[in-house]
């Protein structure tokens, strides 16, 4: 087993270096012009669409296609180090330096002393660890940490609400949370009355929000949930639409009624 793991590591090594080969011809004077004219500001958005294409072949169980989605997004973390590293600012060797290290700090019951019963004594020290990280670096200590803004807003939601369940701010149970979604349904419907656009803009938030907890709640995550049922909803809608072409009709043309009858057909 020892033997396997150590020609393993040494096929990695290899690899690694024939990759930072190639990056490093990509990036050379007289290498691609695309690549040599990219910019930390230019490859984020990149690095966004390979992460979600990762994430979405992961959800598909492609073993194939999550090692090649999973290369293109590791090519694109590597790409951004050496923009850095070109600049001056820091080595790849730097981050990989501050990761483990952060790795062992964070994980004290593994490479300390201390004593954890589960999983919850886990997440808390760390984010008690994490706590006095962000305050040596001058940064505002919160127990809701620094999610970030770019995150999708309802798994940032989730999180938020997930964050402050963990000091004791969270309902008792998940019929307390249906309790406070009539409660702000019921100010939305007002805001609808009064007219007021911002009114009926924050109080769709206070809703959206709610939802999310309740979500959390019940153990389900919010953005998966809400996935789903567009899934569901993008198939039955074009079933519908495949029915009403058969019959030689015109979507467009046809009414509320008559397209709730054929929605219904197909559910």
């Amino acid at each position: 087993m020892c033997k396997h793991n150590e020609l393993n590591g040494e096929r990695h090594v290899n690899e690694f270096i024939q990759l930072m080969h190639v990056l490093k011809r990509l990036r050379a004077p007289d290498g691609c012009p695309w690549d040599r004219e990219q910019t930390p500001d230019t490859i984020k958005k990149y690095m966004i669409e390979e992460a979600y294409e990762l994430y979405e072949a992961i959800e598909n169980e492609d073993p194939e296609e999550v090692k090649e989605e999973l290369g293109d997004l590791f090519f694109l973390l590597l790409f951004l180090s050496d923009l850095y590293e070109e600049k001056g600012a820091f080595s790849l060797a730097d981050a990989l330096s501050a990761i483990r290290e952060k790795m062992i700090r964070r994980h004290p019951h593994i490479f300390g002393q201390v004593k954890v019963k589960d999983s919850k004594d886990v997440v808390a020290n760390w984010q008690a660890i994490k706590g006095k990280e962000q305050q040596k670096k001058g940064k505002k200590k919160s127990s809701l940490g620094n999610l970030p803004l770019a995150l999708p807003a309802l798994q940032r939601a989730f999180r938020l609400g997930e964050r402050a369940s963990r000091v004791g701010f969270d309902w008792d149970e998940p019929s307390r949370v249906l309790d406070k979604l009539r409660e702000e349904i019921k100010e939305l419907e007002c805001a609808l009355k009064n007219g007021r656009s911002r009114e009926v803009e924050e109080e769709l938030g206070d809703v959206l929000f709610t939802v999310s907890n309740l979500c959390r709640k019940l153990d389900y995550n919010p953005e998966e949930v809400l996935k789903k049922a567009l899934k569901k909803f993008v198939e039955r809608f074009q079933k519908m639409e495949e029915r009403i072409n058969r019959e030689g009709k015109e979507m467009a043309n046809l009414g509320i009624h008559e397209l709730e009858s054929y929605w219904q057909e197909v559910k």
